[in-house]
């Protein structure tokens, strides 16, 4: 529980949830498709289309965090990891800030999934992420934001 006061207003309560941060991946293969994951998520209860995402453990880089989603989740490292920016959560009440990458020159080189994880890897074209989201295929928030802004990246930097 915090206490916090706007300007001059009076004091108030809000719960606010202590997250250590996280990451979504947006790989991308050499041909340029997108690699997604199909996973059940609980609090949805049913499987939800997304891109590969996992929580930073205490003092670990958002970086090595990538790196090691991306071969728990998806089974590849990346041989280049680019920053494209990030965001807030919830930030109504919770401390999570998500790094977003997307990630190149893949190899195969998977890990053990976390327990629990029922993952499955499908690979998507970038043309395709827009009906997606429209459509309400894909309707993880972090998701949404990671593809569109690695949609632009990627385009109009990478791709060339």
């Amino acid at each position: 529980m915090d206490t916090a006061r706007i300007e001059d207003g009076p004091e108030f309560d809000r719960e606010i949830v202590e997250h250590p941060g996280s990451v979504v991946l947006i790989p991308i293969t050499d041909d340029g498709k997108v690699l997604l994951i199909r996973q059940y998520r609980q609090a949805a209860e049913r499987f939800l289309l997304e891109a590969s995402a996992g929580t930073r453990e205490v003092g670990e880089s958002p970086e090595v965090t990538a790196h090691r989603e991306l071969q728990e989740e998806v089974g590849y490292k990346a041989g280049k990891l680019i920053s494209i920016g990030g965001s807030w959560v919830a930030p109504g009440y919770s401390t999570e800030y998500s790094y977003m990458y997307i990630a190149t020159e893949l190899e195969l080189a998977p890990l053990p999934s976390d327990d629990g994880e029922d993952i499955v890897v499908e690979e998507v074209d970038f043309k395709d992420i827009q009906r997606l989201i429209s459509s309400g295929e894909l309707e993880d928030q972090m998701s949404i934001a990671a593809l569109l802004s690695a949609q632009y990246v990627y385009t109009e930097h990478i791709k060339g």
